[in-house]
């Protein structure tokens, strides 16, 4: 069972294509106040309430980087080290874990550095130590007066990563129908659920009730503090989002310059998320039809029609292994990731409707982190085991079939798979969620960044005013683009990327609902 995943743009079209679009500029010129000064050069003064000095005052041991099984090591510019944080913040002199980091200094020299720039690329459970070295190429312009620096957050990859089933177990999982058509289907669906969470509980541990993301933000001021950065500078993407948010209301006065781009809505429950992303991928897949000169309604009941016969009927594929209904919808999301990968979805599409299921497996494989070996990685399992334990709500079978109509209303292509999934996700999961949506209410911080994307499949563009609007009056400030893929900066728009820039190394902090046209 996978997740449609609130990831970095960057990550997916890493997968389709190489390199990342040309910009076109947008409208929107009025700009507001202009702070020019490094806020962050000199050693922080604060520590955080109640941590003890050996990890406010941890000295970490840089040095190179290694690479592992599914990343190379980066090049010499980059060093990694480990951070201590306490496992349970509620006991802080207790046990600790380490978190895993990378960065790479700023290269314009001290005399330009502002400090840290923090990066989460999304998931829950993206790898921000194996992301950071590739998205340097999109935040180059950043480089010179930042440090840019990202981490494995905890349960994930080298950060004491979670792994709950073996390859083996993962790919006879995956042909559990995700979208159950009987009562068989249904037993196994759920019997399936369970039995990934008593994985997770057996492998995690204690770890299990200490990986949400109000434990990562109290992650990240203690990164920020043993950085010797005064306030926290920070690029948030998808999930991302959400993370910065709560950060900014668990410590507003130490909040710097905030980024938020491909806004997760901080308003939404967990049907209400599951309700945004089939808009948000029915919205794309829309585009992309209109693209190809079809009829939106029409396209999709082709696409429909299409994924039925191969739920009755599994495709074969050049490796021998059957594409199921399940992977050919997943594989048909990943090219939604980005308008560069549109021509692929095309190609892989007809030959699906010619039999072969090669291309749609492949893009499904990406997405579920399985590489050419047969070996998978952990970032679909630590996303659960996070989402999991912030999420409260948790829908039974039986209110997830009353909901399905409204899902299918949505969206014929993407409504079914989205509606089962808020029942199976976190179906009888070992621990309780913490919330039904995330608080991120920051009174008192400056001025955030809030960057919404009106093509975005993951995360509807209308995340982004509601963000702005929790964030708070005067702290909030959406900036949108009329754009495609699930991103905004650094994906076509000079727009929006001069914007970015302009706030992240000169503090210019644009007019309140600007608008970068596509």
């Amino acid at each position: 069972m996978t997740r449609l995943a609130r990831w970095t743009a960057a990550a997916a079209a890493a997968l389709l294509v190489a390199g990342c679009g040309s910009g076109s500029s947008g409208d929107g010129t009025d700009e507001g106040k202009n702070s020019d000064t490094p806020s962050a050069a000199a050693p922080s003064s604060g520590t955080a309430s109640g941590l003890p000095a050996s990890l406010t005052s941890q000295k970490l041991d840089w040095g190179r980087c290694k690479g592992s099984s599914n990343s190379p090591a980066p090049g010499s510019g980059w060093q990694c080290a480990t951070l201590k944080v306490p496992l349970d913040y509620a006991k802080p002199d207790g046990g600790t874990i380490g978190l895993a980091l990378i960065r790479s200094n700023a290269t314009g020299g001290q005399s330009k550095r502002i400090g840290s720039l923090l990066f989460n690329f999304g998931g829950p459970g993206g790898s921000g130590v194996s992301t950071m070295p590739a998205y340097e190429s999109v935040a180059g312009p950043l480089h010179e007066r930042y440090d840019l620096v990202s981490w494995d957050p905890r349960g994930v990859a080298a950060s004491e990563g979670v792994r709950c089933r073996g390859d083996k177990a993962i790919q006879a999982a995956e042909s559990v129908d995700a979208t159950p058509d009987d009562a068989t289907e249904e037993a196994a669906y759920f019997n399936d659920a369970a039995d990934f969470g008593k994985g997770c509980e057996k492998a995690a541990g204690k770890l299990l009730s200490h990986v949400s993301t109000t434990d990562t933000a109290r992650d990240m001021d203690l990164m920020r503090q043993v950085l010797g950065d005064q306030k926290m500078h920070y690029f948030g993407i998808s999930y991302g989002t959400e993370l910065g948010g709560v950060y900014a209301h668990l410590f507003p006065k130490n909040v710097g310059r905030l980024i938020l781009d491909a806004v997760v809505d901080p308003s939404a429950d967990t049907v209400g998320h599951a309700k945004n992303q089939t808009l948000g991928f029915q919205r794309a897949l829309d585009d992309y039809l209109k693209s190809t000169g079809q009829d939106p309604k029409q396209g999709s009941q082709k696409i429909v029609d299409l994924l039925n016969r191969i739920d009755a009927k599994p495709l074969p594929t050049s490796s021998g292994r059957k594409l199921t209904q399940t992977l050919a919808l997943t594989g048909i999301v990943l090219p939604l990731y980005s308008k560069e990968g549109w021509p692929r979805l095309t190609s892989a599409l007809k030959d699906a409707e010619d039999g072969d299921g090669s291309q749609l497996l492949e893009f499904a494989d990406g997405y579920n982190d399985r590489d050419s070996t047969g070996h998978y990685g952990t970032t679909t399992h630590a996303q659960r085991v996070i989402s999991c334990l912030d999420d409260k709500q948790r829908p039974t079978p039986e209110e997830t079939k009353k909901l399905l109509p409204e899902f299918e209303k949505i969206s014929p292509v993407f409504g079914d798979f989205m509606g089962w999934d808020t029942a199976g996700w976190c179906h009888d999961w070992p621990v309780a969620g913490q919330y039904d949506n995330p608080e991120v209410s920051a009174p008192g911080a400056e001025p955030i960044l809030v960057v919404g994307n009106t093509g975005d499949p993951a995360t509807p563009y209308e995340g982004a005013r509601r963000m702005a609007d929790e964030l708070g009056k005067g702290v909030g400030v959406e900036l949108t683009w009329k754009g495609e893929g699930h991103g905004a900066y650094g994906s076509g728009s000079d727009c929006v990327d001069s914007t970015v820039n302009s706030y992240l190394l000169k503090g210019t902090v644009p007019k309140d609902g600007k608008v970068c046209a596509s």
